[in-house]
């Protein structure tokens, strides 16, 4: 993956809901990320968090303000084309997985190519490789509800780089996770992020965005401040309350809400390896059928 470039740019970015009283989710927001970085997001609920991913993720547009993500203005597109760009250049990984539980781990992580058209042998191939990146090789024909936690995000993570996406959008992805688990996941985070993943990850743990280049601290829908870290990737003793000796902050003017929505969840679909190869899109509330193909009913963990 490319490490030049932006991979999203926000510019002045409000997000205003009506409700009894219009509530500013986010208030002037300006934000780059640039390709192959890794930032980390935190701040108090209600801050803007999920707002703001929900906006990088193209699953909302602003009130105001201008999203760009891989060179594309979302502001400017419809809900399919939003859809599209969704489906191909963002990746998701949830704190609940979001796993369909009818289908293979291998199934799972090729299910978004099946959205994009692409082969039966292609699809099959890049998901077992990514499997195997993860250390899931062995898991690839388990359900979900064979596989630990741990193995769970795992195979979610594969899911969320598929499709070779500009950006992957983390929402408190080791919320679900024991400590030792956790740090599992964060080190393949870092792995990939060194191979040239674009990653944003939103969480409350200190300790968790100390494994990001940078922090983008968010309150009341605007960035109170963002603070660069000397070294990335390193795992810290949970939790890590305060600044630690290898940061530095700079003040800077944007801002934020909270809780991305996602594809996923139970929703049923196609099987991603059989042989029906149609266009496929990657709208979100498609349906799908239990029955796969070339499964073996492996069980057990």
């Amino acid at each position: 993956m490319a490490r030049s470039g932006t991979a999203v740019v926000l510019e002045d970015v409000r997000k205003t809901y009506e409700l009894a009283e219009p509530v500013h989710a986010l208030d002037g927001v300006t934000l780059e990320v640039s390709r192959g970085s890794y930032t980390a997001i935190m701040g108090p609920s209600g801050s803007g968090k999920s707002t703001l991913m929900n906006l990088v993720g193209c699953l909302d547009t602003p009130t105001e303000g201008r999203v760009v993500v891989d060179g594309q203005d979302v502001t400017t597109l419809d809900g399919r084309e939003r859809t599209d760009l969704r489906g191909t250049q963002v990746g998701f990984v949830f704190q609940t997985f979001n796993l369909m539980p009818r289908l293979t781990a291998l199934e799972n992580v090729a299910l978004p190519q099946l959205f994009q058209g692409v082969g039966r042998g292609e699809r099959r191939e890049r998901a077992r490789e990514l499997l195997e990146r993860v250390g899931l090789a062995d898991r690839a024909d388990h359900l979900p509800s064979e596989l630990s936690g741990g193995q769970r995000q795992r195979v979610a993570l594969a899911r969320a780089l598929v499709n070779e996406p500009a950006i992957v959008l983390a929402d408190e992805p080791s919320g679900n996770l024991d400590t030792e688990t956790e740090a599992d996941v964060l080190d393949l985070f870092a792995e990939f992020h060194d191979a040239g993943t674009t990653l944003v990850v939103v969480t409350h743990e200190r300790h968790v965005a100390e494994r990001a280049e940078r922090i983008v601290h968010l309150l009341d829908g605007t960035i109170e401040r963002i603070e660069k870290l000397e070294s990335t990737g390193e795992p810290t003793s949970p939790p890590g309350p305060g600044v630690g000796p290898r940061s530095s902050r700079d003040a800077d003017a944007g801002a934020d809400g909270e809780t991305p929505g996602g594809d996923g969840g139970d929703r049923g679909g196609d099987d991603p390896t059989s042989d029906a190869d149609g266009p496929g899109t990657a709208s979100d509330d498609r349906d799908a059928d239990s029955s796969t193909t070339d499964r073996d009913d492996d069980g057990g963990n």
